[in-house]
Formats: C-alpha cells, structure tokens, sequence
C-alpha cells in the first residue's frame, strides 16, 4: 500500500464497494478481540511485569502473523492513525478500522469477563495512572511509547531498507515488550486506545478515571510517528525509499488504490 494522492483515494469513498475491506474489518475485529482476551488475561491473577509485557509483546506478533496480509494488522486505533497521517489509509478505512478495533476489544473484554473465574477478574486488566504520576506525566509516557510502536512499524515495514533483516511481527511485538516492561508500573502501558477502552467499557465508572490519558496520549504519539518517518526519515533515493510493498505486508491492503 503506498500513499495515496488523490483527493477521492484519501477519503476512500470508492473501497466501501469493496470485498477486500469488509474482510479487513473482521480481521481487525477478531485482531483486536484476541489482544483484549489474551493480553488483558495475562493481566489477572499474580501482577507480574514481565509476563504482561511478553505476552501483549507476543501476542500482537502472532497476530500480525496471522492476519497482516489481510487488514495490515493495525488491531490499534493509533496505528491506524498514523497510516492516516502518512496518508498510507484512506479516511473511510481509518474510520471503519478504529470502529471494529473498539467493537473487537469491547467484545474481547467481554469473553475474558465471562471465561475467567470471578476471583481472577479484578480490575480486568484496565489501565489506570500510578498514583505517583500525574495526568500530564501519564500523557507524556503514553505519547513516548506509542511513538516507538509506530515508528518501528514503518520502519520495520521498509522494504526498501537492505540494513535490516528479520521478522517484521516479531520486532513489532518486541518494541512493545520494551515499552511495556518501562510503562507497566507507571501508567500500565496502554499504548493501544482501543485495549483500554474495551475493559474500562465492561467494568464500569471507576475505571474511567483518566482514561483521556489513554486516547490523546496514543492517538498523538502514533499521528507524530507516521509523519515523522513517512516525511522526514524516508530516504529520497531510489534504493532506500519508502517502499509501498513494504507498508503493504503488515499495515497495507492489496485492495487499496495505488498512486
């Protein structure tokens, strides 16, 4: 998928006729369903940094695995947007995308509410701010690490880069084991506005608190990633540019127009 320069392939109107995206949509909703489940699971029982962090670490890199060469494998409504900003996605796709997401993890959260044993639910694994660090903090972290997330999504996604070689998923998922292993005590390492809304959607008032912090922070930190690489980090050379083919194997659709 490369970007998209016409005035009627940025809003998209035109792919709503199209297979290829309502296929897209049931695999960032099931995407972002089994994050919730697995994930936020990995959450209840014993709080242990670590294994949070390798499992969502692992779990996004299975499950773009699974299902990049059908959505991209966005499952994260801050991804999306910073394909939006790199213009890598039309609007209408964007939009649709970041509605499945937040159906998936409301759904997600829901299957986790009903499978685990009452005592193991808790607070769901929602997100919450340490009570030592402040609304202005949290944002600050939230914004940081989901800027680490995005920006190694499209660089991992650069096939044009001859530097690098290895698994694509697998750095994805690592660059978010790093940031959760730091963010986990601090702000619980939300990184994904989707994974926090769908817990704080099951549990209730209490667990709304703050929750600003987990869209605004995301949102803003994948936005300020996607044009950061997508305008000042892509090489203007033929063999080190940013490469279409590249977006395409994890955050693409072969069904998206090409310039």
């Amino acid at each position: 998928m490369g970007k998209l320069n016409s005035c009627s392939d940025i809003i998209g109107a035109q792919e709503l006729t199209s297979l290829g995206l309502y296929k897209a949509l049931a695999a960032e909703f099931i995407g972002t369903l089994l994050l919730v489940l697995v994930g936020c699971g990995s959450c209840l029982g014993v709080t242990n940094t670590t294994r949070i962090a390798l499992t969502f670490g692992l779990t996004v890199a299975t499950i773009a695995q699974a299902i990049g060469h059908v959505s991209g494998c966005h499952i994260n409504p801050a991804v999306t947007l910073g394909m939006l900003m790199a213009r890598c996605t039309s609007v209408v796709r964007a939009v649709l995308y970041i509605i499945f997401q937040c159906i998936g993890a409301i759904t997600g959260a829901a299957l986790l509410y009903g499978l685990v044993p009452s005592s193991f639910v808790g607070s769901l694994g929602n997100t919450g701010l340490n009570s030592a660090v402040s609304g202005g903090q949290g944002f600050g972290i939230e914004f940081f690490i989901t800027f680490v997330l995005v920006l190694t999504v499209f660089g991992a996604c650069d096939d044009r880069r001859s530097d690098v070689k290895g698994s694509v998923p697998l750095a994805i998922g690592l660059s978010i084991t790093a940031c959760h292993l730091f963010a986990v005590p601090l702000t619980g390492s939300s990184m994904n506005p989707a994974r926090s809304f769908g817990p704080a959607v099951m549990m209730g008032d209490d667990y709304w608190n703050d929750h600003r912090v987990y869209w605004f922070g995301p949102m803003l930190g994948g936005a300020v990633a996607g044009l950061v690489y997508s305008y000042g980090f892509k090489s203007s050379g033929e063999d080190h540019s940013f490469s279409p083919s590249g977006t395409h194997r994890i955050i693409g659709e072969s069904s998206t127009p090409r310039p």
